[in-house]
């Protein structure tokens, strides 16, 4: 009993410890950020096991009618979970339905159809607008307490997608990311208290994880991969925030041939003022593993307002900048009350700020809209890197308030920092060795 009563009493000071902590401008992050129990599908219903249903385990057989008619008989009966057992399945896109979820069984893998033609074009949302484009493979709208669970793994089975872009870029160089046809591995919008833990989401065509104006994710222990080499997997960002509030990503291992997390929320010289775009607010990432990518935590490059983001307890390897401000002329934009702290390993560049000017266009707007970041916190970093601080100065932006404490950076080149870029910066403790 006294020991019972010692276990109960630490874990109650280890939740008031955790209540204490708070988001960079000062407000207290809510317990619900460390109750990460993850989904126990033996209390949510029915099991609806596919290869009770009429499908097979044949990884070349198109089966997306008949796993479709699994999520709908769910649905129908009140809702369930939809088991994906050992063996390989091939599928265009799915449309999950109040109450149903999704479960993957260890050995067991979802591949992606690379057929185009299997995934509908609906009313979606992509690069920071709303319009007309492809379904992903997995789609939830509008499904509040959606979960996604279990071992096993959705593969996008992108390579042939990767290949035709690649083709179409020699032929039209200009060509956007969306002129290749392709979708994405998993959409889930306007759906809160949502949860996907444990599986492994790879090789996806175009952005892997993508939420869109959802309250309260959790993506838990994810392992999210797409190739650099030797075909690139362009634009397979692992997980695009896109005007969401409280999104927790923690425990994950994310490798991409992109950003590992990107926050989206708009584009356009008008984006502000358009109710289909928003910020994002409240986001921790923490205790992950990036390998390759091109962005650790990237704001852009289509994304009007970041708020109160935490970046922590993470390590890295070969990825190419740990925090990117992607500063978009046509857009305006406010990234503040971001922290980065406690980042072990080795990156390109350590902080990249600069004009993001691919694509951009101030239509109808006569002047540029001048952005801001402030508020911006690097704290208690260890890391190899070629440089620490990649900032350009622009008359686009105006960025203050930045703060660089206790970092203990090797660098092999641009070891200086360039204190009149940025107005009201605190130096405290930082050490930038230079190393060839």
């Amino acid at each position: 009993m006294i020991k019972s009563a010692i276990l109960i009493v630490a874990a109650c000071c280890s939740l008031q410890l955790f209540s204490q902590e708070k988001f960079p401008d000062g407000k207290m992050i809510p317990d619900w950020f460390y109750q990460n129990e993850k989904t126990d599908i033996s209390i949510m219903g029915k099991k609806f096991l596919i290869t009770d249903y009429g499908v097979v385990n044949d990884s070349t057989l198109l089966q997306t009618e008949k796993i479709q008619a699994v999520i709908d008989l769910a649905s129908d009966n009140g809702g369930g979970v939809v088991v994906i057992p050992e063996g390989t399945y091939l599928s265009g896109a799915l449309f999950f339905k109040p109450g149903t979820h999704l479960h993957l069984e260890s050995k067991a893998i979802l591949k992606g159809s690379d057929d185009i033609s299997n995934f509908p074009v609906i009313e979606t949302r992509m690069e920071g607008q709303n319009l007309k484009y492809f379904s992903a493979l997995i789609n939830v709208d509008k499904i509040d307490g959606f979960t996604l669970s279990g071992k096993g793994t959705i593969d996008g089975n992108g390579e042939r997608y990767w290949k035709s872009f690649w083709l179409r870029r020699r032929v039209i160089p200009k060509c956007t990311n969306m002129d290749e046809l392709r979708p994405r591995l998993l959409h889930i919008s306007h759906s809160n208290n949502v949860q996907i833990s444990d599986v492994r989401l790879v090789n996806s065509p175009f952005w892997t994880t993508h939420i869109y104006k959802c309250d309260s994710v959790k993506l838990l222990d994810l392992h999210i991969y797409s190739p650099s080499s030797p075909v690139k997997a362009p634009s397979t960002d692992a997980i695009d925030i896109d005007a969401c509030k409280n999104v927790l990503v923690k425990g994950c291992y994310m490798s991409v041939n992109d950003d590992a997390i990107a926050l989206k929320g708009g584009k356009g010289p008008w984006a502000d003022q358009d109710p289909d775009n928003g910020g994002n607010c409240d986001i921790i990432i923490e205790d992950c593993a990036f390998g390759f990518c091109h962005g650790v935590l990237t704001c852009g490059s289509e994304s009007i307002y970041n708020h109160n983001i935490i970046l922590r307890r993470c390590d890295l390897d070969q990825a190419k900048r740990l925090l990117w401000l992607k500063m978009r002329p046509d857009t305006p934009q406010q990234y503040k009350y971001i922290l980065v702290e406690d980042i072990k390993g080795n990156v390109r560049n350590c902080i990249f700020i600069a004009p993001w000017t691919q694509f951009y266009d101030l239509k109808d707007r006569k002047d540029m809209p001048v952005s801001y970041s402030s508020y911006i916190t690097m704290r208690n970093i260890h890391l190899d890197c070629d440089s620490f601080f990649a900032v350009e100065k622009s008359n686009q932006y105006k960025l203050s308030n930045f703060c660089f404490d206790n970092l203990a950076i090797k660098a092999k080149k641009d070891v200086k920092i360039d204190e009149n870029i940025i107005d009201s910066l605190i130096i405290r403790k930082v050490e930038i060795t230079k190393v060839n």
